[in-house]
């Protein structure tokens, strides 16, 4: 079946996709909502917390924004404490960002959120399954066009 794909199908998991990544973000967006903040924030945070110390260049890169959007984001989190920036040892230049235990608690508080439905879906799933969805995806996101 998988070797016949029809642009039908194609659209319904493409919309599947997107299903998915906005249930995702609703739940985050039940804790945002009490800090002000939205999914642009959310997607600094989340970085933050799996590169901690990533350098803004870092964070430019993985998010594909300018620096006057990411520039936006970091006052807003700077503003309610949940980011700091630590100068690189080795070239003042280089700012490295890290969460503080406001933005740890505010990261960890969202994470758990969005854990419970990844993790439902994975229970109700068999170990194929699982790893097969990886594949799929890491594919989907590593595909040269």
């Amino acid at each position: 079946k998988l070797l016949y794909l029809k642009d039908q199908q194609l659209k319904e998991y493409i919309e599947n996709i997107f299903d998915g990544y906005r249930q995702t973000v609703s739940d985050a967006k039940k804790v945002l909502d009490k800090h002000s903040l939205g999914v642009a924030h959310n997607k600094v945070i989340h970085l933050i917390s799996l590169y901690e110390g990533i350098t803004i260049t870092g964070l430019l890169k993985k998010l594909s924004v300018t620096k006057q959007s990411l520039n936006r984001v970091l006052k807003d989190l700077i503003k309610i404490n949940v980011i700091k920036f630590q100068k690189d040892l080795s070239d003042s230049r280089i700012k490295h960002v890290f969460l503080t235990d406001e933005g740890i608690k505010l990261s960890n508080e969202i994470f758990s959120i969005q854990k419970k439905r990844i993790y439902k879906a994975f229970l109700k799933s068999n170990s194929n399954e699982v790893l097969s969805f990886e594949k799929v995806l890491k594919k989907i996101i590593n595909e040269k066009l």
